[in-house]
């Protein structure tokens, strides 16, 4: 019985992240490229699924039909994901900016020895070391 509970909440866990465009949308935040949108936008967007969670609790206390609640909590479900969102990917930001500057350090470092290797090899092969004038003559 556990076994087929958890089965289906596998199941209805990869629909919902794969077909519901708030998860769509996170996922895209929590990319690379999207990690800059993830900061003020993505809080920003938490704004209006408050506002509907507010206008259906008006509804319901107007005498609104009960199954508004389900659109209550699903508004702001979905307010607590994109607001919470801002600062995990500022963190999520800082951490690959940090990790990208070490490997461009790094990168640098390492062509730099190879360049200072070349240039002692091409220094010993290019000019012979005379002790006396008399080799040079």
């Amino acid at each position: 019985m556990i076994r087929q509970l958890w089965t289906l909440s596998v199941h209805t866990r990869a629909f919902l992240r794969r077909y519901m465009p708030t998860n769509i949308l996170l996922d895209a935040i929590r990319t690379r490229r999207g990690l800059k949108w993830g900061v003020l936008p993505a809080m920003l967007l938490a704004v209006p699924y408050l506002l509907a969670a507010s206008t259906f609790t008006t509804l319901i206390a107007n005498g609104g039909p009960g199954w508004l609640n389900l659109l209550v909590l699903l508004c702001l479900w979905n307010t607590m994901k994109f607001a919470l969102m801002g600062p995990i990917s500022l963190v999520l930001l800082i951490r690959v900016c940090l990790r990208e500057a070490i490997a461009r350090r790094c990168q640098r470092r390492e062509s730099g020895v190879v360049h200072r290797a070349q240039n002692k090899r091409e220094a010993e092969q290019k000019v012979p070391v005379r002790h006396s004038l008399r080799e040079v003559r």
